[in-house]
């Protein structure tokens, strides 16, 4: 019996390769990194072909450093980057490049879009609001532009549905990644007819919707060589990878919640049932898990946040970081350690990059509100962290007022590593922070797990509380919290006040 999983993680910068036994540990890891296009502003192209490769690559590399025979997969599996729209040709190959999730050109798109159906019922029978950022917009966009290839299109796909079509042969997607395009009727769990006639799109232009758990079809023998397995090795559909981030951070059932932190951030939930925020601050995915539902909230600008203060406030901590061998951020916690929860009144306002959930304004700023000649550097470094943390906060009240009770948040992801980002968030949240002990690989563990459970490698999804335990519980600090609880409510009028002055700044 075949003892690995090799599950794949498709996303922005590059693919990783990871390899996973069926005790669920992780044997190995591969990288192999990729570019992406701006060839016009609020453009972002990727070159399949390119993804391909890096697929092919990591996997060879994988097996050749773990020495394990190609021969002894169980299973391919795969997570990827969501939103995205890849037009391939019958034979599986692209006729030009990805249009990414990063992409905003599709905006007179979207506009046509609003035309024909109506805002609400768009976000009901989706559980998205309709924009320029998911598919739909960008296959109208190729359909307007590029009508040639729109005629050649065989199938508008995602990433890893791109790579399991090179594989396999068979064009599917799975629930998750099909939540992602403003096409798929959450409810329904089918692509939406309603959608598809107003926009005036066939059909047959989409994949085949298949159970993330699914077989796909096996490694063809043309693809074998290229990739490194054997002939006739099992390809599980996978997901997207917040769907497989969800499954990896072991939220899988009613009650759980995640929190992932990296440039940007979200808070998830599974939910037997999409939420409908009566506000629209938030949206509804497919989960991996079949039958349930990751209601989620994605702030643009969060590790971006503190990145953005290491590169431009932090030089001192920089240098004397790379005289010690040591990260930066190690000594910008320590300063934020010496400063009171509060940062005695001082703000940020984390929209650097504009915001999505929970203000869904493209033209909001980031700002430092209540500076005084008291405050230092190091007050700023912890009003940066506190206002990341207050921003998610508005996210997580949206799912409180739907009556979502929560016990706890999990955390993943690489700024979830530093205690006192953990310690902030507890206080802030106002709930238990839980740790797992494997925060960067959560999205390959999930994809390997929905592999495992695909081919009875694993026995059920409760197999993800052995694969990535706890390894820390970080409880709020009373005081802190009452503090926090206070300043909530100013945050978040701070960004009521300045929202009419981000259009007038956006048309300087």
């Amino acid at each position: 019996m075949s003892n690995y999983i090799i599950a794949h993680d498709l996303g922005t910068t590059g693919n990783k390769a990871t390899l996973y036994n069926r005790e669920g540990k992780l044997a190995g890891a591969s990288f192999i990194g990729y570019e992406t296009e701006y060839a016009h502003r609020g453009w972002a192209e990727q070159n399949p072909d390119d993804w391909w490769e890096a697929v092919c690559l990591s996997t060879r590399r994988l097996l050749s450093e773990t020495g394990v025979n190609g021969g002894d997969i169980a299973c391919i599996t795969f997570s990827g980057q969501m939103m995205g729209a890849v037009p391939l040709d019958r034979g599986g190959r692209p006729l030009r490049n990805a249009i990414i999730w990063a992409d905003q050109r599709a905006l007179e798109q979207e506009r046509w879009i609003s035309q024909r159906l109506a805002f609400e019922d768009v976000y009901r029978i989706t559980g998205h609001r309709l924009s320029a950022s998911y598919s739909l917009a960008k296959i109208l966009w190729i359909r307007d532009h590029q009508p040639e290839i729109f005629e050649a299109t065989h199938k508008f796909v995602q990433a890893k549905d791109a790579i399991v079509a090179r594989l396999t042969g068979e064009f599917v997607s799975d629930p998750s990644d099909a939540s992602s395009t403003n096409l798929y009727d959450l409810e329904r769990g089918a692509w939406s007819e309603a959608i598809l006639e107003a926009c005036e799109l066939p059909l047959e232009k989409l994949p085949r919707l298949r159970q993330s758990i699914d077989v796909a079809g096996e490694v063809r023998a043309e693809a074998s060589d290229d990739v490194g397995v054997a002939a006739g090795t099992p390809v599980v559909i996978g997901g997207g990878d917040g769907a497989c981030a969800s499954a990896g951070s072991g939220v899988i059932k009613e009650g759980s919640a995640y929190n992932y932190v990296g440039s940007s951030s979200w808070i998830a939930l599974s939910t037997p049932a999409p939420i409908y925020d009566p506000d629209y601050r938030t949206f509804t995915f497919a989960h991996v898990i079949p039958g349930m539902f990751m209601p989620t909230g994605t702030m643009q600008a969060a590790g971006a946040s503190y990145q953005w203060t290491r590169d431009q406030l932090s030089l001192f901590e920089m240098v004397a970081a790379e005289r010690l061998g040591i990260s930066p951020y190690e000594l910008i916690n320590l300063e934020v350690q010496q400063i009171p929860p509060g940062a005695e009144g001082l703000f940020f306002l984390p929209y650097l990059l504009g915001e999505r959930s929970p203000r869904w304004d493209p033209n909001a700023r980031g700002a430092f509100v209540g500076l005084t000649i008291r405050h230092k550097r190091a007050h700023l470094y912890r009003a940066v962290l506190e206002g990341v943390a207050m921003n998610l906060r508005v996210i997580l009240d949206a799912f409180r007022a739907q009556g979502r009770r929560i016990e706890a948040m999990r955390v993943i992801g690489g700024g979830a590593s530093g205690r006192v980002w953990n310690q902030i968030m507890a206080d802030i949240y106002g709930m238990p922070v839980q740790r797992l002990a494997i925060l960067e690989e959560a999205t390959s563990m999930g994809a390997a797990l929905v592999g495992g459970v695909g081919v009875g490698l694993y026995p059920d999804f409760d197999m993800i509380h052995h694969m990535n335990e706890l390894s820390a519980t970080v409880l709020p600090d009373p005081e802190a919290q009452a503090l926090y609880e206070r300043m909530q409510p100013i945050f978040e009028a701070l960004y009521h006040a300045l929202a009419p002055v981000y259009a007038d700044i956006a048309a300087l």
